[in-house]
């Protein structure tokens, strides 16, 4: 029967319950995630540099610092207008506290990060507009941004890199969001009147009135592969037209087969496409 015993096992230093709460609870949150793709769990630091997917080779979503400092020279970037903030303009019922929740979540003080850096040894302006910040919608302040972002390049010679991914026009926002869409467009246009180049980057999602603006403005415009990019979303239209609509319907390789993106770039190829284009679009008294 000795056998059958169960062993007695002797703790030196015993853990409380307590203790054990406490080392749970120091486990991070963010230590993983699952990708939207195919479903593995991702530990964060077997994420690549391109923030991509080890398993399969898909995009994840790239954050504005992380895929600025990804693409510039080293140490090259200069944040431009870091102190604007984004508001609440026409005091909509809790969205103060949505802004908040998304600038401590993100670190973000709005949608969009916009500055001057080198891409090999040129200047250029750049700006990333980042989804976690209220789905990187368009309001006064990201078109304020946006706006002078133009207005320093054009100033100084610079040609604009812009990735751009958005939810469309912030609804919180009203009419002052879709004012952003002029503005924008306006000095877009001056930035090309004064024959400097503006590349628009097309990531998961563009939609609504950004990209019914400055999105499709660019002299060229690429996107990241099975990117969303329409105007109205895939359910409003077939509600619309009483019709179904294509699975691929509105991914980047759909509206590149019908003429609105000159190419879908992976990221593993984004510098180098983005240097060369910078180049070739050089002169002599400007980049």
């Amino acid at each position: 029967m000795a056998l059958f015993r169960r062993k007695k096992t002797i703790r030196i230093n015993p853990i409380s319950p307590a203790e054990v709460a406490t080392q749970r609870s120091s486990i991070p949150d963010n230590i993983a995630e699952k990708c939207p793709h195919c479903d593995r769990i991702i530990l964060q630091n077997h994420i690549t540099e391109d923030y991509c997917c080890p398993h399969c080779s898909e995009h994840l979503h790239f954050p504005a610092y992380e895929r600025i400092q990804w693409l510039v020279d080293e140490g090259s970037f200069k944040e431009w207008d870091s102190d604007l903030n984004a508001k609440n303009p026409l005091d909509f019922p809790g969205y103060s506290a949505k802004l908040e929740k998304a600038q401590d979540n993100t670190q973000l003080k709005e949608a969009v990060v916009v500055g001057e850096a080198e891409l090999d040894g040129r200047a250029i302006a750049i700006g990333v507009m980042d989804k976690r910040f209220v789905m990187a919608s368009m309001g006064t302040i990201v078109g304020e941004k946006i706006t002078r972002l133009f207005e320093h390049a054009t100033e100084h010679k610079l040609p604009v890199i812009l990735y751009i991914a958005s939810g469309g026009a912030r609804m919180q926002e009203g009419i002052l969001s879709l004012m952003q869409m002029a503005k924008i467009t306006q000095v877009v246009a001056q930035h090309q009147d004064a024959g400097l180049f503006y590349c628009s980057v097309l990531t998961n999602p563009t939609t609504g009135g950004v990209t019914a603006s400055f999105a499709m403005q660019g002299d060229v415009t690429l996107a990241e592969p099975r990117a969303v990019v329409g105007f109205a979303g895939k359910r409003v239209i077939e509600q619309t037209i009483k019709s179904k609509l294509t699975k691929d319907f509105q991914q980047a390789e759909w509206v590149f087969d019908n003429g609105f993106i000159d190419s879908i770039v992976p990221r593993s190829n984004q510098k180098q496409i983005i240097n060369q284009l910078v180049q070739a679009h050089s002169y002599e008294g400007g980049v």
